[in-house]
């Protein structure tokens, strides 16, 4: 009976695969029932030899001399490697040390019409994409779509038959401990299996807005880049994308974009050929410990809006600096980095409720979210606008005093009444200068020096500089004292320093 079963299970995963299911979802139902307790495989074999063949080589060329990129971020390829090629044959990557230089990456086959996933840095810049299949074929490839912030590129290749795919998998359910396994083209040897575990969840490396790395000490090594990170079921978990290593080899820490991150990026780049995420319009920040008891906070969490795009869906919704964002569209926002990737998920053009804290109580607004794309747009050309003014009004150090010109942040940093029209703002006073000694402090406004009103630290300089071509030995200010409610008072500071 066991063996009649065992041959039933074995004619069940044969037929799935002749229906065109993804090759491992078949493999892994002959592996028997999980037994209770730690039992680590004794081989992932069958798994492996199934997997492999929808895992890809991805070799890229640039139009241009000098050295090789390296599709992992580390070292080029350089004479130990053209030495180490040789050894093997002689056989040294294409284009290398010719007119066109190559990379060599890795990639895997979601589609059998030839949709293959790599990471973008494995593609970026280069001038022609090629994907080399296991048995050796060699397809030209169109790029499809990339996206550089979470690093995921789709290529596009034409083959003559079906070709072997694996399928994304639940990043969700993989737990610390779980076992992984990563198979790619490190250092560009070809198909290589590692076998490791989920080693660490939720993984921050700064490398984008979006980060939430899967950790692992299977092997990654350069060339790994784009390459896939299966379970046990023979399902992708993971777009294998960076390694931490002072070598540039792997020391077992490896990270991996979690697949329900990928999966829907891909499902847009290839519909659309590019992303549409969701745009909520804020910049924030986290909420320390310190912060959260000056905002009135039970507990540090949330993300804390530090300021608002003009224009925005946030101001659209009367959100405000210093709110704090708790909860988004049914979503605990615990950390600040959780905002940016639950709004950048949520469709554009969705109304959603954002719940804030507001000087410690709860407020909820409608918001209608916009393009992240028009918005990134809008706010560098607002972005534009500031260094432009800040180039005409520069901030200077004159006589102990950093000043800058009154505008809306330099009124809203200080409080500054409606009441004062024109002037410079003084941002901070130099210890021991002539300033100091005479009472100017943060906040104060001077309106006129040498007898005429001044609107930018440029016109304060031109005074200075005036009134030391007079010979005179010090220059009169009138100062409206932040300390004394901004009335008016004079003073004078010496131009040189006196002994």
């Amino acid at each position: 009976m066991a063996f009649a079963a065992k041959r039933m299970a074995a004619a069940c995963a044969a037929l799935m695969l002749l229906a065109g299911a993804p090759i491992g979802a078949a493999v892994a139902q002959t592996q028997g029932e999980k037994v209770s307790g730690f039992q680590p495989p004794q081989s992932v074999a069958p798994l492996a030899r199934e997997l492999s063949k929808a895992v890809v080589n991805i070799s890229t060329t640039f139009k241009r001399k000098g050295i090789l990129p390296s599709p992992h971020g580390g070292a080029p390829f350089d004479e130990e490697f053209k030495k180490f090629f040789k050894r093997r044959g002689g056989r040294i990557p294409p284009g290398h040390g010719g007119r066109k230089a190559s990379a060599l990456g890795s990639g895997f086959i979601i589609d059998p019409r030839g949709i293959v996933i790599t990471n973008n840095h494995v593609i970026k810049g280069a001038d022609e994409i090629y994907v080399i299949l296991k048995d050796g074929a060699r397809l030209k490839a169109k790029l499809r779509g990339h996206d550089p912030k979470t690093d995921i590129a789709v290529l596009e290749v034409k083959p003559e038959k079906p070709l072997p795919h694996v399928a994304f998998g639940d990043s969700d359910k993989a737990e610390v401990g779980d076992w992984v396994m990563a198979i790619g083209n490190p250092f560009g040897l070809g198909g290589t299996v590692t076998l490791g575990i989920v080693s660490a969840r939720g993984r921050d490396i700064n490398s984008g807005p979006y980060d939430d790395f899967i950790q692992t000490d299977a092997a990654i090594n350069k060339g790994n880049s784009g390459g896939p990170l299966f379970n046990m079921k023979g399902e992708v978990v993971g777009v294998n994308s960076a390694i931490l290593s002072p070598s540039g080899g792997s020391v077992g820490i490896g990270f991996s974009i979690p697949s329900n991150l990928a999966r829907k990026v891909v499902a847009q780049l290839i519909k659309y050929g590019e992303t549409r995420r969701g745009w909520l319009g804020v910049r924030v920040q986290t909420v320390t410990r310190e912060l959260a008891e000056g905002l009135g906070l039970d507990t540090p969490r949330g993300a804390l809006v530090a300021d608002v795009t003009k224009g925005g869906p946030a101001e659209k919704a009367g959100v405000r600096p210093r709110d704090v964002i708790v909860e988004f569209n049914g979503v605990k926002v615990r950390r600040m980095r959780d905002l940016p990737r639950i709004v950048a998920e949520t469709p554009v053009g969705a109304e959603v409720a954002v719940k804030l804290m507001r000087d410690g109580k709860p407020l909820t607004v409608k918001v209608t979210l916009g393009r992240l794309e028009k918005g990134e747009k809008l706010a560098a050309a607002q972005e534009k606008k500031k260094l432009e003014a800040a180039k005409k009004h520069k901030t200077s150090l004159l006589l102990g005093m950093k000043l800058a010109p009154l505008d809306a942040q330099t009124r809203k940093t200080f409080a500054i009444p409606e009441k004062v029209k024109k002037g410079v703002v003084v941002l901070s006073v130099t210890e021991g200068s002539d300033a100091r000694d005479k009472g100017v402090a943060r906040g104060d406004v001077i309106i006129e020096a040498g007898g005429s009103e001044i609107s930018t630290p440029g016109d304060a300089a031109a005074r200075i500089k005036a009134w030391k071509a007079k010979k005179r030995k010090a220059i009169p200010l009138l100062i409206l004292r932040k300390a004394a409610g901004y009335d008016p008072r004079f003073i004078a500071l010496w131009l040189k320093k006196r002994d």
